[in-house]
Order: C-alpha cells, then structure tokens, then sequence
C-alpha cells in the first residue's frame, strides 16, 4: 500500500502541475474577464469593418507621390515632381517620411502640414489643396508604409505580418504565417485590439461555422492574434521537466522495492534460493 502511495504522488503532482502550468504557458490566460469578451458582432458592425480606413498616427511612414499636370505636355501627362525630396529611409530599411509626436509633417514648397487623424484619402485631398496654391493641375497620393499585425503563438512562423490594403482577414493572416500547428486550440483564437491598457477581446472559433458566420474575422493594423496551445501540450511539457525527478525517484526507490519485495517473499515462505521444500 505504501509503494502505491509512492507511486501515485508524483502523478498527482504532475496532474496538478500541469494545470498551474497551463496559466503560465498561455498568454492574456489570467484574469481575462470572458463577460466583456468579443464572440459577436452585428451586421451593422460587421459592414463597418468592412469599410474601415487607418488613420495617420504619430510614428507612422508615409509614401507621398506629387504630381503636375503641364498643360504642354501630349495627352495631359502627368510629370513626377519632388519624389526624391519626399523620400527617406529608416534603419529598418522601410522608407517613407515619419510622421512625428505632433502629427505634422514637413515637406518641401508648401512648409508644415497637419495629417494626424486623417485617412491615406483625406490626406492625399489636403495636400493637393496646398499644392494647388503653387501648382496648376497637382496630383497627390499617400501610402502608409509600415502598417502591419502581429500573429503570436501556434503558428507556423509567429511574427510581424504586413498589411497592404488596409485591413485584412485572420485566415489571410494564418496563411501567411505557415498556418495553425498541430497543438493549436482552434476553438479559441484570441485578437487583442486597440490601447492595451484597455484592450478589445474578440474570441474566434474555427471549428464551428455558426459561430463564424456571427464573428468578425476582419483585422486592422496592429492586432495582436493569439492561437493558444491546447492543454495538452502544457502537461506534456511538463512531463519532459520532470522526467528528471521520476529518474532520480526510481533510483532512490529500486533498493526500497527489491527490499520490500524480498522481505514478502520470507513471508510467504518463497526465499531466494530456496525451492519451498
């Protein structure tokens, strides 16, 4: 009875070991409060979305193209102008003009201009009025260059994930980081948005289609998406960390059970080296 004990109390301990390691392995896993989490979203906010614009931040990159229409030139072409003042490069390697802390951003003829709050649209809008001032027919288009997503935990290739149009979709996201891996929980994909003081919680769940057809699976620059590992994959990892204790366990334990088993065998009358007569 007592060797049972011995045997069971470190699989109790690797059991309850491996729920503690569950909150640790997971990201976001403690004190999320699943009453203020995201699992539907309405029509109306669904085609919202959908027609959602990034607006310019502080720290942003922009691509701005300014172009002139001479009217001497065959067919009203449009003749490049100052590409090369408004061109920069960043230690990254990403290029564009950083829009500052205070949202304005300086550029060659036309001085100082507000862009913070607006979309790549309005802002290509300003700045062909100000053009215009010194321009006769200008053309003005804005990109922001840096936009992207960060996809975290079990994918293929978890990492920063660029994003080219705007928005894009989690199964675009999925598929650009090499896909779910086998110890991913499907039924409870996490997108955190927005301050992260005080983040927006949206739960996904792959593998049922009536909950998707009622989710949003549209992301916007800067999300976070979180595949979490399965519970599974916390205990086994917990069994490799041990696997050194139940090593050191049997070594201390086999003189004990080839004693105990020796001394029932005396008990019983069957004695090593002995055939019982």
């Amino acid at each position: 009875m007592r060797s049972l004990w011995i045997v069971m109390i470190p699989v109790m301990m690797l059991l309850f070991g491996g729920c503690s390691a569950n909150k640790e392995y997971k990201y976001f896993n403690q004190n999320l409060d699943e009453e203020k989490v995201v699992t539907e979203v309405s029509d109306e906010e669904y085609e919202a979305e959908k027609r959602y614009e990034w607006k310019i931040q502080p720290g942003d990159r922009l691509e701005i193209r300014v172009f002139n229409q001479s009217a001497s030139s065959v067919g009203g072409q449009m003749t490049s102008i100052l590409d090369q003042s408004l061109t920069y490069m960043n230690r990254s390697g990403v290029d564009g003009m950083l829009v500052p802390p205070d949202g304005k951003i300086h550029i060659p003829l036309i001085g100082t201009v507000a862009v913070e709050g607006l979309t790549e649209t309005k802002a290509a809008q300003r700045l062909t009025q100000e053009y215009k001032k010194y321009l006769r027919n200008p053309f003005v288009s804005v990109k922001i260059l840096n936009q992207r997503l960060l996809v975290l935990g079990e994918v293929g290739s978890p990492g920063v994930v660029p994003v080219n149009s705007g928005t894009m979709t989690l199964f675009e996201a999925l598929a650009m980081t090499g896909d779910l891996t086998d110890d991913a929980m499907r039924t409870n994909i996490l997108i955190i948005r927005g301050d992260l003081r005080h983040p927006q919680v949206r739960k996904v769940d792959l593998t049922d289609m009536r909950k998707l057809r009622v989710a949003s699976l549209i992301l916007r620059p800067n999300d976070i998406v979180y595949v979490q590992p399965r519970n599974m994959k916390a205990i086994m990892k917990e069994m490799v960390e041990m696997g050194s204790y139940f090593n050191f366990l049997n070594t201390i334990m086999s003189p004990f059970l080839t004693y105990q088993a020796i001394d029932q065998g005396y008990n019983i009358g069957i004695v090593p080296g002995n055939s019982g007569n």
